[in-house]
C-alpha cells in the first residue's frame, strides 16, 4: 500500500477554482425567489426552460413563467423590484425549495408542525406573520401561492395572487 506524500499531491489549477467557486455561487443567488430581487427572474427561466411573459398592473408587475410541462409560475414583483409573491400550478409541484428561497426553512418547520397535528394528506395552510403559504392539488393538478404581507405595495390584497 502506497502511503500518501505532500509532494504527490498537486493542488489543483486556480482557474479551475475559480469557475467552480463562479458556477456555485451563480446558482446560490440565481432563483427569483420570494424576498428575492426581480433581476434574477431570467435565471428561473433558463433553469426551468420555460418562457416568460410580463404582465404590469397598477402596483406591481406579474412575470409569468411557463415550463415545458405546463406548470405556470407567476412571480409578483414590487415597485421596489422584490419579488413579494409567488403563486403555481401545473401538473407538476415546482421546486419550493427555490421559489421559496430564505423562507424554505420556516416553510419546512410550519409543515412539519402542522402535519404533526393533523396527519394525513390534505391542502396546505401556512399562516404566520411574516410567511403565507397556501398549496393543494393532486397529481397533475398543482395549485398554491406564497407571500410575504410584508412586501406586500399598498392597496394588494392576496386574493390577487393566484
Amino acid at each position: 500500500m502506497r502511503s500518501f506524500h505532500h509532494e504527490h499531491w498537486r493542488f489543483p489549477n486556480p482557474t479551475m477554482w475559480l469557475a467552480v467557486a463562479l458556477v456555485f455561487s451563480f446558482s446560490l443567488s440565481a432563483a427569483a425567489e420570494l424576498g428575492g430581487d426581480v433581476s434574477s427572474v431570467l435565471t428561473d427561466q433558463a433553469r426551468m426552460k420555460a418562457t416568460v411573459k410580463s404582465t404590469e398592473s397598477r402596483s406591481y408587475t406579474v412575470q409569468e413563467l411557463k415550463d415545458p410541462s405546463g406548470t405556470v409560475v407567476r412571480e409578483y414583483v414590487s415597485p421596489e423590484e422584490k419579488v413579494f409573491a409567488v403563486a403555481w400550478q401545473g401538473p407538476f409541484l415546482p421546486n419550493l425549495r427555490d421559489l421559496l428561497g430564505q423562507y424554505f426553512t420556516a416553510y419546512s418547520k410550519a409543515l412539519q408542525a402542522a402535519k404533526a397535528r393533523h396527519p394525513g394528506r390534505g391542502p396546505v395552510n401556512i399562516q404566520q406573520p411574516g410567511l403565507v403559504v397556501q398549496s393543494g392539488g393532486h397529481a397533475r393538478a398543482f395549485t398554491g401561492r406564497a407571500y410575504l404581507p410584508s412586501l406586500m405595495p399598498q392597496g394588494v390584497q392576496a386574493e390577487e395572487i393566484r
